[in-house]
């Protein structure tokens, strides 16, 4: 019908442009603390500046952009208080996300995280090449990823996703893997899944409570 299809292409519109947007953010294409226009938005994304209006107030609702009187749009800066925020935000919710994957998930899932992780680290040993720093870095989101997908819990997961952007952010600016940290990362999360093989709650939660408190140590300290 004329009207279903109407009312759909705005919102298609809006979510391409947030999926842009937020690509361009995190191939560092826009800036963490750079001022913007919206005409700089429809240049950077490619997207109409129809969808840029519709799409900023959802920007600010979720932090990655504030609007500043006179000067535009700053996007979200990595600060002390970005870090703080964010680590903590994703240290409540993956403790309770990790205590219940461990009584739920499958053993063939467990094996398919063990496997991952451990493929990387076994080309480590050997060679670490770009594509093996991209491949970790993969791998370590799919982890934290699985964990909170697994909730089954749009909300839970929609927040969680907006936090994620802000987290790579950090880990773009700070804490991201590189070549001396794809073996150490890897070694660290085969912990968090030996714990989680346990099928025990609170070993569960804590284990990642604890790689989730490293990262954030990480980034404060840089």
């Amino acid at each position: 019908m004329p009207g279903t299809s109407n009312a759909a292409k705005p919102l298609k519109l809006r979510d391409q442009a947030y999926s842009s947007f937020t690509e361009r953010l995190l191939a560092r294409a826009i800036q963490p603390g750079q001022f913007v226009t919206q005409r700089e938005l429809v240049t950077i994304t490619g997207m109409p500046l129809g969808a840029i209006r519709e799409l900023i107030p959802r920007l600010e609702a979720e932090g990655l952009v504030t609007t500043v009187p006179q000067r535009g749009m700053r996007i979200a800066p990595v600060d002390l208080g970005l870090i703080r925020d964010a680590f903590q935000f994703r240290l409540f919710l993956e403790r309770e996300a990790a205590a219940y994957f461990v009584q739920h998930v499958t053993d063939a899932e467990l094996k398919r995280l063990r496997a991952a992780h451990e493929s990387v680290l076994e080309e480590a040993s050997r060679r670490i090449t770009p594509k093996l720093v991209s491949r970790a870095q993969a791998t370590d989101w799919d982890l934290h990823d699985t964990i909170v997908d697994f909730l089954d819990n749009e909300i839970i997961s929609s927040a969680y996703r907006v936090n994620s952007i802000k987290i790579r952010l950090i880990r773009q600016q700070q804490t991201r893997i590189d070549r001396s940290l794809v073996a150490p990362v890897m070694e660290e999360h085969l912990g968090v899944i030996a714990a989680f093989e346990t099928r025990d709650p609170v070993r569960a939660a804590d284990a990642i409570g604890e790689h989730i408190a490293n990262a954030r140590n990480r980034a404060m300290r840089l």
